[in-house]
């Protein structure tokens, strides 16, 4: 994200394609990446921008789903929130208790393995992670700031937002395969985020743009925003949901790839 300067921006917030999950597999063999650790590897290259660009005591919010893989006859788990963590900490984050989204669902008795005997049944994963890192010591601002105290949120607000268990429902995908590979987190969870870390007039970025989610939000409570995708069928989409002027489209890095910003 070479075109973002270094310590401009206070949020992120993103969900990056999931490692071992079928869905995003192609897109990571695109990048020459067909292990565990490759893809890794490969996201922990956006963490390190993230970190480089956020501002001293910035967050980053990062929600991301484990991986289950047949491998040996059986089942494996694929952590991905673990590497994750690893990787944020090396780079220099310190993270921060995190958010278990457990998604409702119409399927309450679905599992995985043997029915009713045991032991080779498996535990339902409903659970993703919302991961929180902060970037050195917590944000300081003068007494009495005025952009900060009218971000408030209120008692109901704060007591449902800052508990360890949300119960969100998922995005509503419609528009076939590419919402299937784009697998668009819903509007409240970036709510959220953006409300409870971020001040009027922040800049939060999502190195994963998708269909506009986190840049539609920020844009509905006047927050800046930066976004980047490398998908350029989604362009229309996200031109739609943000309404942003066609100057506010670069080009950036690759030429696949392009970055949007909008000032409120």
């Amino acid at each position: 994200m070479l075109e973002v300067a270094d310590n401009s921006v206070q949020l992120v917030v993103t969900s990056p394609p999931y490692p071992m999950i079928e869905l995003w597999d192609d897109l990571f063999h695109q990048q020459g990446c067909r292990t565990f650790s490759d893809m890794h590897n490969l996201l922990a290259e956006v963490w390190r921008e993230c970190y480089r660009v956020l501002i001293e005591g910035g967050i980053a919010c990062i929600n991301i789903g484990d991986a289950l893989r047949k491998d040996n006859g059986g089942l494996r788990l694929f952590p991905n929130h673990v590497r994750i963590t690893e990787h944020c900490e090396s780079i220099g984050f310190t993270s921060l208790p995190f958010i278990l989204w457990k998604k409702p669902t119409t399927r309450p008795n679905a599992f995985l393995g043997s029915g009713f005997l045991p032991p080779n049944a498996y535990v339902t994963q409903d659970c993703e992670f919302i991961l929180l890192f902060r970037k050195g010591s917590p944000r300081s601002f003068p007494p009495k700031d005025f952009l900060r105290y009218a971000s408030h949120y209120t008692k109901p607000q704060r007591d449902a937002w800052f508990t360890q268990i949300w119960q969100v429902p998922g995005a509503r995908q419609e528009n076939g395969d590419l919402d299937r590979r784009v697998a668009a987190y819903p509007e409240e969870i970036a709510k959220r985020l953006i409300r409870m870390f971020s001040i009027y007039g922040d800049t939060v970025i999502d190195p994963f743009l998708g269909t506009g989610t986190t840049m539609k939000v920020a844009k509905d409570h006047h927050r800046n925003s930066i976004g980047y995708e490398i998908d350029e069928r989604l362009l229309p989409t996200i031109k739609e949901r943000i309404a942003i002027p066609l100057d506010s489209v670069e080009t950036a890095g690759q030429a696949s790839s392009f970055k949007i910003t909008r000032r409120d």
